[in-house]
């Protein structure tokens, strides 16, 4: 756990995560629907890369044994 806490793409996308998460916010408070939808679509996509690449990574950690 301690190495998924220190790695910068953790930390990268946590912050792509929380800034679409705002955005979304935003969108839904100012009444701005496309804000919102794309602050939502943005958060889904920070997730499914941050997962596609947590994945090649340990696809290629475990070639290397």
């Amino acid at each position: 756990m301690k190495e998924k806490l220190t790695s910068r793409k953790f930390w990268l996308a946590t912050a792509a995560f929380l800034g679409s998460l705002g955005a979304s916010i935003t969108g839904i408070a100012s009444g701005d629907t496309r804000l919102a939808t794309v602050g939502i679509i943005c958060s889904m996509l920070s997730a499914a890369i941050y997962s596609a690449a947590e994945a090649y990574v340990d696809a290629h950690r475990n070639d290397d044994v």
